[in-house]
This record gives structure tokens, sequence and C-alpha cells, in this order.
């Protein structure tokens, strides 16, 4: 038996500028359905909002997105923060989104598409441990944490 765990984001009108752009980044197959495709009147307002929003590519980036009903104003403005402060991390945000990828060359073009327009938490350095490591929140106020597996990590 195996289970498959998917981020689901919730976005406040900006879900499918959001699927979008992480198509961008991370490239694969969107698919996208409206308020409106499931029966909301055209003319009613959110009836082009996201109700269900999947971006998946061959790589295993996979996320699902959706508009909040009757939330505008795009989710930056309410996501909260994050930031780095003395050493520590701190933030209001329940929940942060993880990339791991097995090469730097590989993370850090993710990291350069995703920091268009995002506010840098930590730069991505090699850390104590990982070659490549970083945090950032995106343009949709979402926040990121990129690294490159350790070949061999020991917490000793």
């Amino acid at each position: 038996m195996s289970i498959t765990t998917t981020t689901h984001l919730n976005f406040r009108g900006d879900a499918r500028a959001a699927l979008e752009f992480y198509r961008s980044v991370f490239g694969g197959d969107l698919s996208i359905a409206t308020y409106g495709d499931f029966g909301m009147p055209a003319e009613a307002p959110g009836a082009s909002n996201v109700v269900f929003g999947q971006l998946e590519s061959e790589n295993g980036f996979r996320v699902m997105a959706y508009d909040i009903p009757g939330a505008t104003g795009g989710s930056a403005a309410t996501a909260g923060t994050t930031r780095r402060e003395n050493g520590v991390t701190l933030t209001d945000q329940p929940f942060f989104v993880s990339v791991r990828g097995d090469a730097l060359d590989e993370v850090q073009g993710y990291w350069v598409a995703l920091s268009v327009g995002a506010s840098i938490v930590e730069p991505l350095a090699a850390s104590a441990w990982s070659p490549g490591f970083g945090m950032l929140t995106d343009r949709f106020g979402v926040t990121w944490i990129l690294d490159v597996a350790a070949a061999a990590y020991s917490a000793d």
C-alpha cells in the first residue's frame, strides 16, 4: 500500500496566476476547473475563480490549489510573514512548502525562477546539512524551502 501527499494551497482570487507561475518554474501539466465549470452562473462573482487546480510534473513536483469562495484581493496581503532573526526563523504562517532536489544546479534553477517578485528569507547557500539551502516567500505569499539532498547527513 502507498499514499501520496500533495500540498493544497488556498488563494484569494489568484490561484490561476499562482499555478501558471509554478508551471513556469517546475514545468508539468496544469489542470484547472472553475466554479463556473461546476454550475455557478457565468455572471456570478467568482465564477471564473479556480475551484480545482492541479499542477503535476514528471520530476515529482505536485501541487493543488483553489480560490477560497468570496475571498478576493490577492493572497500575499493576508499570508503572514516569515523572517530570520538572530539565526532563527520566525513566522506566523501555518506551513512552508519544501522542495528538495538531488543536484545544486537543479535547485538553483528553481530558486532563480521562484525568487522573481519574492522576499528572500534565507539566501540559497551551503549549510551544515545541505550543499544548498534557501528560503523565500513568493509573490503569492507562499513560503518555500529549497534544498539539495545531502549525500550523507548525520545528526550526531
